[in-house]
């Protein structure tokens, strides 16, 4: 068993390994505090005839790390990934990905497996170090190590690693991930912070980053195993030199000013090309020919941007697509917008629901539920293919969890606005970039619903190209600067700062001084879309749509939840009956009624409060006789508050029977003459009659009751949950 730690400001990450999964090419055990994860790295066979490299990185959530049960009442077994579990495994391919050499093509799966969770400490950090440690230590190629951090900023202050807690206070979530050549993974989520705040957060992280590279190198000096050779797919100088004479044919072909145009135009070239090389080299391997084919249209589009300044559709490295608009296209959505950039074009539509639509969450975080939603989804008609739909596939998730996690810090918290907001965004057409589309169609939509958000949120994709000595910024990237580009860094934000980052990279890392360059272009960039936004919808409409429910909110004792809950549901399910509503109760005593009808929301919410009124001794009350006895009579005060009328406090007179003062339904003037201490109501009717007189005593002053006054009928509360903001 091998052990190495690191001190990150007073906080151990240790990595262990030689004790678990030896079976495996390579295994780690990442611990910081009582988190700890199982990374583990195994390699295949090559697999032939294939083009690309075949890696597979699973996160698996364990819910025995946190001490649950998961699953239904029927299964008790972890199904599929939750969405926090794919994005952690996203998280953990972006950074890894770009170091295995180019042309392996051995089948490669990393999982990382959760053993503990203490819901303090954040487990993806812990992830990237450990998969990346593990595959150090494996015979498996790889030009690690990498390492990771997680940077928040509470009361000011930059803190490594934050915890949950910690998070809750800071006003940002920065996730960092380097190599020995720079950054291969930034994620962030912020509220409105500036392009110098987060140079500055990634400056305070470098040297906890390079601490924990230094540690996985000593454990791989301690533990490794030697790396194993791989066949190399090298295409023949002759072929390669044979290709290359068709550059200026290949550079005229990718030059047109649409996707499909470029796409054809490429595709028939590229089968010219092959077919004059196999005439030429009958006896060559196929996959050599098209490999020289590929390179050299790669080359040649960035050779296009490098050596000329223009871009395949013609635009300058600066320049971003054109931009349309547009809201209120669905007649019964609450809010709708399309947004569309060059060819890239998304449908966002925005739903308000009650606070009771909100989302519960089963994981190995500390958060229980979430009240706004994005969900993604990329067809594939959206680029003109065909292929069976399956679902929400991780890359969709991903896409999605970005434009939510840009969009929350702009969402107006649940004491201002209690509703639950979901966000579905259909990508029509794509062309790059649809996630930062699907961000700012979120932002119109949002604002046609009339959700008071704080300010409009867009967003931008900033890509690079790049050689020995030079490098080319792209604002506003497409698909073939996407694929054969080097970066594609996703910045979203208002006019104030960044609220969310995404970065994904082809280089083995990023050099840290272009990111501040890369940033301010994505500001003015970000500006500019905003600008667009604005000529269409510059900020919320001021009335919700007519088609959205209207929530009202009141507060009542906790000692009342049962009262408005009453026997098995029966008086909340009679309230939403009536009044056609929804209501939800939080365990503090908060109420919400939610109905499409304003007026009928008013009226049960006018309803519950009489039901949760207190009975007060003294008071007259107009109720409705529900039920006699020989010894009297007993009315209904307020919905499900009952007191009884002694058969001597019915009439001046004497009353042989109850019946023949009163009968059930009808509604008699009483008055409250005593609550005893099990909230038993007595009352008296005789006392109001002219020259009655009064029967209630002040002796002792007035009796101690229970607040709210337990009755006959009482239940007990609905159970409720911990809601976590």
């Amino acid at each position: 068993m091998t052990l190495v730690t690191a001190d990150l400001a007073g906080k151990s990450l240790a990595l262990e390994t030689g004790s678990l999964a030896n079976q495996a090419d390579g295994a780690v055990v990442a611990r910081m505090g009582d988190c700890m994860i199982l990374a583990t790295a195994v390699a295949g066979d090559p697999r032939e005839g294939i083009d690309f490299f075949p890696l597979l990185i699973d996160y698996e959530e364990k819910m025995y790390a946190a001490g649950k049960i998961p699953g239904s009442r029927y299964i008790k077994r972890e199904g599929r990934p939750s969405e926090n579990a794919i994005l952690t495994g996203r998280r953990t391919d972006r950074p890894i990905r770009p170091l295995f050499p180019e042309g392996l093509r051995n089948d490669v799966q990393v999982i990382v497996t959760t053993l503990s969770a203490d819901l303090i400490d954040l487990p993806d950090v812990l992830a990237i170090n450990g998969a990346s440690a593990a595959l150090c230590l494996s015979p498996i190629p790889f030009d690690g190590p990498v390492a990771a951090v997680r940077v928040g900023r509470v009361d000011g202050q930059f803190v490594i690693n934050p915890t949950f807690q910690d998070l809750d206070n800071s006003d940002l979530s920065l996730l960092l991930a380097q190599s020995r050549w720079g950054l291969v993974e930034l994620e962030l989520t912020a509220n409105e912070i500036t392009e110098d705040d987060l140079v500055a957060a990634i400056e305070f992280a470098r040297p906890y980053l390079d601490q924990l590279m230094a540690v996985q190198d000593e454990l791989v000096r301690q533990a490794g195993k030697p790396k194993l050779e791989f066949e190399r797919l090298i295409v023949p100088d002759e072929i390669r030199a044979a290709a290359e004479a068709y550059g200026a044919d290949v550079r005229a072909a990718i030059q047109a000013p649409s996707k499909q145009m470029r796409q054809s135009a490429s595709r028939e070239m590229a089968s010219e090309i092959r077919a004059k090389l196999t005439e030429r080299f009958p006896e060559a391997d196929p996959a050599h020919i098209s490999e020289a084919v590929e390179s050299l249209i790669k080359k040649q589009i960035r050779a296009l941007i490098l050596e000329e300044g223009r871009r395949p559709e013609g635009r300058t490295p600066d320049e971003i697509r054109p931009i349309t608009c547009q809201v209120g296209l669905l007649p019964r959505a609450h809010g709708s917008a399309l947004f569309t950039r060059g060819q890239t074009q998304v449908l966002t539509v925005a739903t308000l629901g009650g606070i009771g639509e909100e989302q519960l969450l089963d994981g190995l975080t500390d958060e229980e539920s979430k009240r706004f939603m994005h969900h993604y989804n990329f067809p594939p008609y959206s680029v003109g293919e065909v292929r069976p739909l399956r679902g929400a596939s991780r890359r969709d998730v991903g896409h999605g969890s970005l434009a939510e996690k840009s969009l929350l810090p702009v969402i107006p918290p649940e004491s201002e606005f209690p509703y639950t907001i979901r966000l579905v965004s259909e990508v029509l057409e794509s062309n790059a970039s649809s996630s930062m589309a699907a961000t700012c169609g979120s932002t119109l939509a949002l604002m046609d619903a009339g959700v008071p958000i704080r300010a409009p949120v867009s967003g931008v994709s900033i890509g690079m190209v790049s050689d020995a000595d030079r490098y080319v910024l792209l604002t506003d990237i497409q698909d073939v600067e996407d694929f054969h580009g080097d970066m594609d860094f996703k910045i979203a934000g208002t006019r104030q700062g960044i609220t969310g980052i995404q970065m994904d990279t082809k280089l083995k890392g990023l050099p840290y001084d272009r990111v501040p360059e890369t940033l301010e272009k994505a500001r003015v960039a970000r500006l500019h879309v905003l600008d667009r936004m604005a000529e269409t919808l510059p900020a919320p409409r001021p009335e919700l749509s007519p088609l959205a429910p209207r929530v009202f909110v009141l507060e009542i004792h906790p000692d009342k939840i049962g009262d408005v809950i009453g026997p098995g549901g029966k008086v909340i399910k009679k309230l939403e009956a009536d009044y056609d509503c929804k209501i939800d109760i939080e365990q503090d005593g908060r109420v919400f009624v939610a109905a499409t009808d304003a007026a009928k929301g008013e009226a049960a919410r006018e309803a519950i409060e009489l039901i949760t009124r207190d009975v007060v001794i003294g008071e007259t009350y107009v109720g409705k006789v529900v039920g006699t006895t020989s010894f009297g009579a007993f009315v209904e005060l307020l919905p499900g508050r009952d007191g009884m009328v002694h058969i001597s406090e019915l009439a001046r007179e004497r009353v042989e029977r109850v019946e023949d003062v009163v009968k059930v339904g009808d509604e008699v003037t009483v008055k409250v003459v005593d609550i005893d201490p099990q909230g038993k109501v007595r009352l008296t009717r005789k006392a109001l009659l002219p020259g009655g007189e009064d029967t209630s005593s002040d002796e002792g002053g007035r009796p101690e009751r229970s607040r709210g006054g337990r009755g006959e009928g009482r239940t007990e509360r609905r159970p409720t949950r911990r809601r976590n903001r």
